[in-house]
């Protein structure tokens, strides 16, 4: 008998399938390349550039710049969001900072990062600023709801404050840091992808986008997209064996 993992499987399998056809049938209804060429076409041109010099490179240049970005708003999310929550000094001195960011549209702050850096440092700098307000506003959320019984029962044992933030505060916060992380990876590549294509460094995915645009090769430009989908695949996957882990230790 077969069980809801392969089952699920199967229709992920099938909606994937019914996703080439249509693609395939809106390619050949359309019938000119440049303006969309077939998966085919696509598969073709995506061994292609995987076969350049160049690919590696690019491909490891831009996740690099991801991962910095990344790491880095993790880290200023945790610390300033438990400081924010322990504090509402703090929470409020820091609350026009985090609305200013979240409300910027990332254009801006795209072409506002290309006057002030270096091309290489672009996509990293609008990473930080786009996903920190994601990581920030998730731990100061964990923080706020804990169970104030518990803090209370605590307290009124005199628990030391080492176990407190150990058992208390940090399986609170977890789910809040787990979904903050996810959400903020998944809109990791695509900020860096938008500062590379707009801020052109040496090596980098959206700047062989963009000269892929200029040549007007529709199938580079789509093989590029899958390149992108399959390395923000792999780091969400990993990021949710990451979450499994943990829910597993915090249980």
């Amino acid at each position: 008998m077969i069980n809801s993992s392969t089952n699920n499987k199967i229709i992920t399998a099938l909606s994937i399938l019914a996703m080439l056809l249509t693609w395939h049938g809106l390619a050949l209804l359309i019938g000119k390349e440049y303006i969309l060429p077939t998966p085919a076409q696509t598969g073709l041109s995506l061994l292609l550039i995987m076969q350049s010099q160049d690919f590696w490179p690019a491909v490891l240049m831009t996740v690099g710049r991801g991962l910095l970005g990344f790491l880095i708003s993790m880290g200023l999310g945790i610390i300033l969001g438990m400081a924010a929550g322990f504090s509402r000094v703090i929470n409020w001195l820091l609350r026009p900072w985090v609305t200013v960011m979240r409300s910027t549209p990332v254009m801006s702050v795209i072409i506002l990062a290309i006057i002030w850096f270096e091309s290489n440092l672009v996509p990293v700098v609008v990473a930080i600023l786009m996903l920190f307000p994601i990581i920030y506003g998730n731990v100061v959320a964990g923080i706020r709801n804990i169970n104030q019984e518990w803090l209370e029962m605590a307290r009124m044992y005199k628990v030391k404050p080492r176990r407190i933030i150990a058992e208390l505060y940090f399986p609170a916060i977890l789910p809040y840091l787990l979904a903050g992380a996810t959400t903020a990876m998944g809109i990791a590549w695509k900020v860096i992808i938008a500062a590379e294509i707009l801020s052109q460094p040496t090596r980098a995915i959206g700047t062989d986008l963009m000269i892929a645009k200029f040549n007007f090769a529709t199938a580079q430009v789509l093989a590029w997209t899958v390149v992108v989908i399959m390395i923000s695949f792999v780091f969400e996957s990993l990021l949710g064996a990451w979450e499994n882990n943990l829910t597993n230790w915090r249980r």
